[in-house]
């Protein structure tokens, strides 16, 4: 064997190498959290069966109560707004079609602090009626609630079963309903027997995406005051000291999460059977259903309530302090506040795509079990709640920290900004992942070959032929990590380094310090901020929108 295949086989052997090693990086969280089991001493027992007495039922309850309700409310809202912009026309309908969007640009939180301050007894709304009207005492129910919660959670939240239910019904259902049509089934049998029965697995896979973001919350559910089995694990964790508990109830979230992954991901794998893109041009006459008169009102505010509710109150909610006096408002730590969030973000966006870029590579070289299984793995971050990635990051460096003191790995994680963008990189390089690899599905296995042929291999591959392919994408997953990072909040409270706050914690503090006034110029930057995707992502649909639509 000469040099040069030895030279190869070494370079491919560092690559494989440093591919396991940032993987198992990633990892080690979720792995540290399920090694927890391990630990079981007295001490965790006591601290679990007090719990289990005492608290532990009604975080259970609750939680599952809010997932059932939720669950109903997005799946209702998502494919009803779904229906009405794909089978339907009616005015304003196109307009509809990436309004509804919008809500995405929300974080739940927000919208929690925009309602609280409006509606609650002394906010303008109940101090309004009780003086036009002589009332005395509480004129609405309370928002900090379990149904307020949950209603803030619907609103947010029913973009994800909108999305999937829309491609679903606009890439199979009007030429099948026309179909149907000719047979002689009236609307509501079509709708009913056609189109729903289509968009089943898409109502599914976003129900499941919805509930993995109700449990993996932390914002709403604290400001409220319910309790739900997140903060189950922070009071275990916090307030009773005892990290190993914290973890071991971890992991039944993460085991829940991990149902709600699979019943995603099996969904998604049903949205593959559809008819031929063949087919497809011979339904061009297959046009939506023109509504006339109280059938297109109803339709109108079908589409309309969710974006009033869900995006246009609660901007106008938050924007009502800041017109009021501009000049109370923190304008010079505002400015601290969005360059620690800019830093945080944009730190974490290119190395969150430089880690997605080098697993797809490794993945399109040499898609063997192992290399599929461990960037399957790397990818699970983004359906584990931010709680759970906390403290499965923080057990692995308190026993390392046990061990070895004079190290001084616990200072390099929590007083500084490693540990965060750590946190960050294990939450959210699926995303930046996902990007990638639809990008590298659009490059033919040719390429690659031709490349090779003339002397192209190893990283040089990805750096000359495949990263001018993938700026696009990875430009998206770029984008798409710096919000999610500028909207994360239970990571970023814990971990925070010393005199780092970010506009999610600084909008939480104020809101739980009822200065909901001053909370307002926060939240709406991470509303501005938010519009960046939701604007990607209306551009993408339209220009992937079928030619019948």
């Amino acid at each position: 064997m000469g040099p040069a295949p030895s030279i190869a086989m070494v370079s491919r052997r560092l690559q494989d190498l440093l591919f396991l090693l940032l993987a198992s990086v990633l990892v080690l969280p979720v792995l540290a959290v399920l090694a927890s089991w391990l630990q079981w001493d007295a001490t965790t027992a006591q601290v679990l069966g007090e719990m289990a007495s005492t608290v532990l039922p009604g975080y259970v309850a609750t939680s599952l109560g809010l997932c059932l309700v939720v669950g109903v409310g997005v799946a209702v809202l998502g494919t009803a707004t779904a229906a009405a912009v794909t089978l339907f026309d009616f005015p304003g309908r196109r307009s509809f079609e990436w309004a509804l969007l919008l809500p995405l640009a929300m974080p739940a939180y927000v919208v929690a602090y925009a309602y609280t301050d409006f509606l609650q007894f002394a906010g303008p709304l109940q101090t309004w009626v009780r003086a036009t009207f002589g009332l005395q005492g509480r004129v609405f129910p309370e928002v900090r609630s379990f149904w307020g919660a949950a209603c803030v959670f619907i609103v947010s939240l029913y973009p994800y079963v909108y999305l999937l239910a829309r491609a679903a019904l606009s890439e199979r259902a009007s030429h099948l309903m026309e179909v149907a049509r000719l047979l002689g089934a009236p609307l509501a049998r079509r709708v009913r027997e056609v189109a729903l029965p289509l968009a089943r697995p898409a109502i599914a896979a976003g129900v499941a995406l919805a509930l993995m973001e109700t449990l993996a919350d932390f914002g709403v559910s604290s400001y409220f005051g319910i309790q739900t089995f997140t903060a189950g694990i922070y009071k275990a964790w916090l307030a009773q000291d005892n990290r190993i508990a914290a973890a071991q109830l971890a992991t039944v979230l993460l085991l829940v999460v991990a149902a709600l992954l699979t019943l995603e991901r099996r969904a998604q794998r049903r949205l593959r059977f559809a008819t031929p893109r063949a087919g497809r041009a011979g339904s061009a006459d297959a046009q939506p259903v023109r509504l006339q008169g109280r059938a297109s009102v109803l339709a109108w505010w079908l589409c309309a309530l969710p974006i009033l509710l869900g995006f246009v109150l609660p901007v106008l909610f938050m924007l009502r302090p800041l017109a009021a006096d501009w000049s109370v408002l923190p304008w010079d730590r505002f400015v601290q506040w969005s360059f620690n969030s800019m830093r945080l973000g944009l730190i974490s966006a290119v190395l969150a795509v430089a880690l997605a870029l080098l697993m797809g590579f490794c993945l399109r070289r040499s898609p063997d079990v192992v290399t599929r299984g461990v960037v399957q793995l790397a990818g699970l971050g983004y359906a584990v709640p931010g709680a759970v990635i906390v403290v499965g990051l923080l057990l692995p460096v308190g026993w390392l920290q046990s061990a070895r003191p004079e190290w001084g790995v616990g200072g390099w994680v929590t007083a500084t900004v490693l540990g965060l963008v750590w946190a960050y990189l294990v939450r959210f390089v699926s995303v930046a992942l996902q990007s990638v690899q639809s990008g590298y599905a659009r490059i033919p296995a040719s390429l690659d070959d031709s490349a090779r042929m003339l002397g192209t291999a190893g990283l040089a591959l990805l750096v000359r032929v495949h990263w001018p392919l993938l700026r696009r994408s990875s430009l998206a997953a770029a984008l798409l990590v710096f919000v999610d990072v500028m909207k994360e909040l239970p990571a970023t409270m814990v971990l925070r380094p010393f005199n780092t706050d970010t506009l999610a914690v600084v909008a939480y503090q104020l809101a739980r310090d009822e200065r909901l006034g001053e909370a307002a110029l926060p939240s709406l930057a991470l509303v501005l901020v938010g519009l960046l995707p939701v604007m990607l992502l209306s551009r993408t649909l339209r220009s992937n929108a079928p030619a019948s639509a």
